[in-house]
């Protein structure tokens, strides 16, 4: 184990996580929330924090691999370079390298510091449940995937090229767009929408969407904000960012919970800003009964 007196060690030349298996990816700040807290709510993800320089790492790290390989996506393992990713390791108060951390349901579960032996990596593993599952038979592998959000913008793309005065079509785009992040495309092409489509409902929810995408720009990862909530529960701009990370990423009742609660807690905080949080909320989440209960209760809070 080896300790980190400042981030920034230049680095050597820096291997990535093998890119042939499925089960070992590098990560970034930009896609923790989606490759990492949200991916641990349906498979345990263990968060490996490196760095080139790192002695110890160069020996857990091929073990690590090595694991997740043979425990056939029973776990996933994310690599994060600590040098590469200083913001990241700030996040987690990273002192150390290497240092290891277990995510499941979107939290930290455990975690340790320094290069253990394969076997008790085992023994960690095991602790919490997680034991080599069964090879992926060929024929599930030659499933057809999902939908691919980026292959979808470049499929809108091409389509928008062919048929460039098609507003529909520029609106999918911008649909598309957001969802994979590039929302400072997206609110272009929606400003440059026609009259006729600016008004359109989904014109409308994709311009609130716009604005809470807008806010997790340089945001901390979502188990931050909570922690931060659990030590200050006034602390109404972590709740803010909570809340417009759980809109963004779909969990519209969590959000609507996050934006209520800083209207009990303080309704004038920043002019206004949690009934603004709500009322924008609302004309994103496509759930109408999930609105109108929220109304109601942001009424009742009200008046």
């Amino acid at each position: 184990m080896i300790r980190l007196d400042a981030f920034g060690t230049p680095p050597a030349s820096t291997p990535t996580a093998d890119a042939a298996s499925p089960h070992v990816f590098d990560v970034t700040l930009e896609r923790f929330e989606a490759e990492v807290l949200l991916k641990s709510k349906e498979v345990p993800v263990l968060v490996d924090f490196w760095a080139t320089w790192c002695g110890p790492c160069k020996t857990l790290g091929p073990i690590l691999e090595k694991l997740a390989a043979e425990y056939h996506g029973a776990f996933l393992l994310a690599k994060v370079d600590v040098d590469k990713e200083q913001q990241l390791a700030g996040y987690f108060q990273i002192r150390s390298v290497p240092t290891v951390m277990l995510l499941k349901g979107g939290q930290i579960v455990d975690g340790f510091p320094g290069a253990l032996p394969e076997g008790q990596l085992k023994q960690f593993l095991a602790q919490h449940g997680i034991t080599p599952a069964e090879p992926v038979a060929e024929a599930a592998a030659a499933e057809a995937p999902p939908v691919d959000p980026e292959a979808e913008v470049i499929r809108l793309r091409h389509a928008v090229a062919e048929a460039p005065d098609d507003g529909a079509l520029k609106l999918d785009l911008v649909l598309a767009l957001l969802k994979v992040g590039a929302a400072a495309e997206a609110e272009t092409l929606l400003d440059a929408l026609p009259a006729n489509l600016a008004t359109d409902d989904r014109a409308v929810k994709a311009r609130a969407r716009l604005g809470f995408a807008a806010l997790l720009k340089d945001a901390p990862p979502a188990v931050v904000l909570e922690q931060a909530i659990a030590a200050n529960p006034d602390d109404l701009r972590a709740r803010h960012l909570l809340g417009a990370r759980c809109i963004v990423e779909g969990d519209s009742e969590a959000g609507l919970v996050q934006f209520l609660e800083m209207l009990k807690r303080n309704r004038a905080h920043e002019d206004g800003l949690p009934k603004k949080a709500l009322i924008d909320a609302f004309r994103v989440v496509d759930d109408e009964d999930l609105v109108g209960t929220y109304r109601r209760k942001m009424a009742t809070v009200l008046f």
